[in-house]
C-alpha cells in the first residue's frame, strides 16, 4: 500500500483518461445528457487548466444510433449494432463538441489492432500526442461501424486501459454506476463494504466484482472489466480509480474525498515502456551504429540515420531492432520508425536528406521514447 491518496494520484498525473460509459452520457429518451455533459465539460476545463491534459473515451454511439434508426430498447444483430454505431458517432461527437466548447475536441476511432499491431500503435500514439500538443482533447471509441466480433476490443473499461498504456498515462478513472468495488454487489447485499484501495489484484479481489449493470440496460461492461481494465493499466505503471459518474463533477467529487477505489500501478509508465521493448518483443532486424550514435543513444538520445552504418534483417515499421556498435555489441533495442528498405537507402543520410530520398519522413531512425538500453551499455 502506498501512502497517496485519490486526490493526489488524480492531480500529480500529467496526463489523464477518463472513460465515460453510455448510462451517464445517454439519458432515458435515448438523446445525449446535455446537463451532465456540461457540468462534466466543466470539470475537465478545471483540470487543464492546471495543466494537464485530459483524454476522454467515450460510449454513446450505438445507444444514441438505436433512437436514430428507431431500433427500440431490444437485442440487435451486429450489423444492426455496425449501422447504430454509424448513425450515432455524429451524434456523439455533436454532444461533445457542444458540451467542451470552447476547448476544441477530435474523434479518434480505434480498433483492437491500433492497440495491438505495433505500426498502428505507433500511428495512433503519433496523432493522440499531437492532439495534445495541440490543445485539443481527444475523444475516444471503438470503431464499431468496422469491427466484427472477432476483432473488438470488447468493451470501452478495457479499450480505456489500452489508450492510457497508448499515451503513457499516470491515472485512469473508470466512471462507473457505484463507487468503486466493493467486497459483494451492493445493489443485492446491504452488508457489502467498499474498498478503498487495492495494491495488488489477487484473484480473491477480482472474485469480488460483479456482473454489468442491468439497471441500465446500454453499458456492456461491469466491475468484473473494470478490474480487467485495471490490471493493464497497472502492468502499464498506470493508477485506475474508480468512482460513481451519476455525480454532476465527478473528477472534483475525488478530490474532495469522495467514496472510490484506487487500484494501484505496478510500475511508472515509463518503466514499464521500456521493459515492454527491451523484454517482450522478439527483434525483427539489427542496426549497425558507429561509434558517435551509440554514445548518444547512451545517453538517451533518438538515432539518427546518419550514425547508422548497416542494416539487417526484414522488418517492417513499428517492429524490434537491435542497435549494436561496430564490435557487434548490444547497445539497445528500439522500435523503428521506418520498414526495411526505406532505412537501408538513408542509412548514413543526414536527416534533411531523407525526404528528398523517400519523399517523406518519420524523424529519426529510432526515437529516444521507443528507445531501450541494453544492461551492459548502461553501465558502461
Amino acid at each position: 500500500m502506498s501512502d497517496l491518496t485519490p486526490l493526489s494520484e488524480l492531480t500529480a498525473a500529467k496526463r489523464i483518461v477518463v472513460k465515460v460509459g453510455s448510462a451517464l452520457l445517454v439519458g432515458p429518451d435515448g438523446t445525449a445528457h446535455a446537463a451532465w455533459l456540461a457540468d462534466f465539460a466543466a470539470d475537465v476545463a478545471r483540470i487543464r487548466a492546471r495543466g494537464q491534459q485530459v483524454v476522454i473515451v467515450s460510449s454513446g454511439a450505438v445507444a444514441l444510433g438505436r433512437r436514430r434508426l428507431g431500433l427500440g430498447k431490444r437485442a440487435l444483430s451486429l450489423p444492426e449494432k455496425q449501422a447504430a454505431a454509424a448513425a450515432g458517432q455524429s451524434a456523439l461527437m455533436r454532444a461533445w463538441e457542444e458540451a467542451l466548447e470552447p476547448i476544441a475536441c477530435a474523434q479518434v476511432l480505434l480498433t483492437r489492432d491500433d492497440t495491438e499491431v505495433r505500426r498502428r500503435w505507433l500511428n495512433a500514439r503519433a496523432t493522440v500526442e499531437t492532439l495534445l500538443t495541440l490543445g485539443v482533447i481527444p475523444v475516444v471509441n471503438e470503431n464499431d461501424t468496422v469491427v466484427t466480433e472477432e476483432i473488438r476490443v470488447g468493451d470501452n473499461d478495457r479499450l480505456s486501459a489500452r489508450v492510457a498504456q497508448l499515451v503513457g498515462a499516470e491515472a485512469l478513472v473508470l466512471l462507473s454506476d457505484v463507487e468503486g468495488l466493493y467486497t459483494a454487489d451492493p445493489r443485492s447485499d446491504p452488508d457489502a463494504r467498499l474498498i478503498p484501495r487495492v495494491s495488488h489484484l489477487t484473484p480473491e479481489i477480482e472474485a469480488m466484482a460483479g456482473g454489468a449493470n442491468a439497471v441500465a440496460g446500454v453499458g456492456t461492461g461491469g466491475m468484473a472489466t473494470k478490474l480487467e481494465a485495471a490490471r493493464i493499466a497497472s502492468q502499464a505503471g498506470c493508477a485506475t480509480i474508480i468512482t460513481l459518474g451519476t455525480r454532476a463533477r465527478p473528477l472534483a467529487a475525488v478530490e474532495a474525498g469522495a467514496a472510490t477505489t484506487v487500484i494501484e500501478p505496478a510500475t511508472t509508465p515509463r518503466a514499464a515502456y521500456k521493459a515492454w521493448i527491451s523484454g517482450s518483443l522478439a527483434p525483427a532486424g539489427f542496426l549497425t551504429v558507429d561509434a558517435g550514435a551509440a554514445a548518444a543513444v547512451q545517453r538517451g538520445k533518438s538515432l539518427l540515420a546518419a550514425g547508422v552504418r548497416a542494416v539487417d534483417g526484414r522488418f517492417d515499421k513499428g517492429d524490434a531492432v537491435v542497435i549494436r556498435d561496430e564490435a557487434g555489441r548490444e547497445v539497445a533495442r528500439g522500435l523503428i520508425r521506418y520498414a526495411a528498405d526505406h532505412a537501408r537507402v538513408i542509412c548514413g543520410l543526414k536527416s534533411g536528406a531523407i525526404e528528398p530520398a523517400l519523399g517523406y519522413t518519420s524523424g529519426p531512425m529510432v526515437h529516444a521514447d521507443d528507445l531501450a538500453l541494453a544492461a551492459q551499455a548502461e553501465t558502461r
